[in-house]
């Protein structure tokens, strides 16, 4: 399917088609979500065999902070954190105005951190709460996890070995085109090679985990017309074909214009800045030196209040205090690297430095209070800022889509009637989020926490849908291992 389309792929029949393999669980997509519904899967006795459709496996998660919002750990409790399910939802609906599903936000909320503490104990992932993330866009408590490398490529090194491990097999270069159906039910796939062949296999049950469609411009102009000629910052490959398949198969599509700005690209770097800048007491100022909100209030709608400013660009400011705070972040030591980060010892010479007005941010400083909050609503708790300053010149972008197909607390893909379909789930980007509608619901670390919580869920629902022989299988489904050692290779299962 080309970038710029959103039309249906055409459902093969299954009646007429002889599937050399057919395997218990099929996964489209080896993103976070894929590995985790495969393990999930695995642990319950079932076999599973992922489909990808790059030469690796890296993913939106790869480019993502790695940080994921998890409700209930152990690492919480230990730490004295109070947080449940029901707080969660509260958080959920209060920051996207009830627009949310509060069944699935609950859902995503109790098995966020069945799903993290899981994955420490039965594969070592050594998914953390981390203090430093303080509460803030919407969570009212600490509940920010990540592992040790601090980013979403060390996230998805860590599953990629849990599966190496399991042995489960991934095959890459394949990228899913069309279902097999009888009816609404999945009886297998057809996949794509580069070199433009294309192979078949059945399945017992598909998890459609292949993430969402910023990278689909046809998809993006008609669900989120808005944000059309905003950067897109995110994995190429997220084209919405999950999503697409999804509903060919009869799969009701939900929030379909949500989406997660970013308003924190390094311009014209290109890498993320971590909001830990603007959560320790950073500001963001446009050219004139003025800020232009409250920087904590809506992450992810940020990145449309940046677009709007002056040559759609604005600096991140922020002192040695913070700077010394955040040094060790990956991204971070990316920017330094690349020359990103101005360092100046007074606010005149920063602005020279940066072209900005320097009486326009002289006045700005000397504003912040933290006796009063201010008139966007923002309250300065910590110490003022104090030379030597630095900068980071952001623009604004869209990082990642939040809207997809309807699922139940199961990771079931709902039809618009609200019953589930057979044998088809869904996770990650391709399932409906938390969002609600636009950008402005969106908690840092959801779009990670719905697609572990969700792949989860997923995995175990399918492993009990096939382990219950509904709906069975073919005759030639392999009684042995399905292809011996773990591929990545893009080497065919046939």
């Amino acid at each position: 399917m080309p970038s710029n389309v959103n039309t249906l792929p055409t459902l093969l029949p299954a009646s007429e088609t002889i599937f050399e393999l057919t395997v218990p669980i099929l996964i489209a997509g080896a993103g976070a979500c894929g590995l985790v519904a495969a393990l999930a899967a695995h642990e319950a006795g079932c076999e599973v065999v992922i489909l990808e459709r790059d030469p690796l496996p890296r993913g939106s998660t790869s480019m993502s902070l790695g940080a994921l919002c998890a409700v209930g750990t152990r690492d919480q409790s230990e730490r004295g954190v109070l947080d449940t399910a029901d707080l969660f939802t509260a958080d959920v609906m209060a920051k996207t105005g009830g627009q949310a599903d509060p069944a699935l936000a609950h859902a995503v909320g109790r098995l966020s951190g069945a799903a993290v503490d899981w994955l420490r104990d039965r594969f070592d992932i050594p998914l953390t709460l981390d203090t430093t993330w303080k509460p803030a866009f919407g969570h009212s408590v600490m509940r920010m996890h990540v592992t040790p490398g601090r980013s979403g490529a060390d996230l998805m090194d860590r599953l990629l070995y849990a599966c190496d491990l399991a042995g489960i097999p991934i095959l890459t270069n394949a990228r899913v085109t069309n279902l097999f159906a009888e009816r609404d039910e999945v009886m297998g796939v057809r996949y794509k090679r580069p070199d433009g062949s294309t192979e078949d296999i059945g399945c017992g049950a598909l998890i459609l985990a292949t993430c969402g469609f910023g990278g689909n411009a046809g998809m993006i102009s008609r669900h989120i017309p808005d944000m059309a000629n905003a950067r897109y910052f995110g994995w190429d490959g997220n084209r919405g074909d999950g999503i697409l398949l999804g509903a060919a198969l009869g799969g009701e599509m939900a929030d379909m214009d949500a989406y997660q700005g970013l308003g924190l690209l390094a311009d014209p770097a290109g890498i993320d800045l971590n909001p830990r800048f603007l959560i320790e007491g950073g500001i963001q100022v446009n050219r004139e030196g003025l800020r232009f909100s409250h920087e904590l209030d809506d992450l992810s709608g940020q990145g449309a209040r940046v677009i709007a400013q002056p040559g759609g660009v604005a600096w991140v400011i922020f002192d040695e205090r913070i700077h010394a705070s955040c040094a060790d972040l990956p991204q971070y030591i990316l920017l330094r690297e690349a020359g990103a980060v101005v360092q100046a010892g007074s606010i005149e010479t920063l602005s020279a430095r940066c072209g900005i007005n320097a009486q326009g941010l002289q006045k700005t400083l000397s504003d912040i209070t933290d006796s009063q909050t201010d008139r966007w609503g923002r309250l300065f708790t910590g110490p003022q800022l104090q030379p030597p300053f630095y900068a980071v010149k952001v623009t604004g972008a869209l990082f990642h889509t939040q809207g997809g197909l309807n699922v139940d607390a199961e990771a079931r893909v709902l039809h618009p009637t609200g019953r589930h379909l057979p044998n088809l789930f869904a996770g990650g980007g391709v399932a409906r989020g938390i969002s609600g509608r636009g950008p402005s619901g969106y908690l840092p670390g959801a779009g990670l926490c719905t697609a572990i919580a969700l792949g989860y869920a997923a995995g175990k629902s399918a492993a009990d849908l096939v382990l219950a022989g509904r709906p069975k299988l073919g005759t030639n489904q392999p009684t042995g291992p399905l292809l011996g050692e773990n591929q990545r290779d893009g080497t065919s299962v046939r």
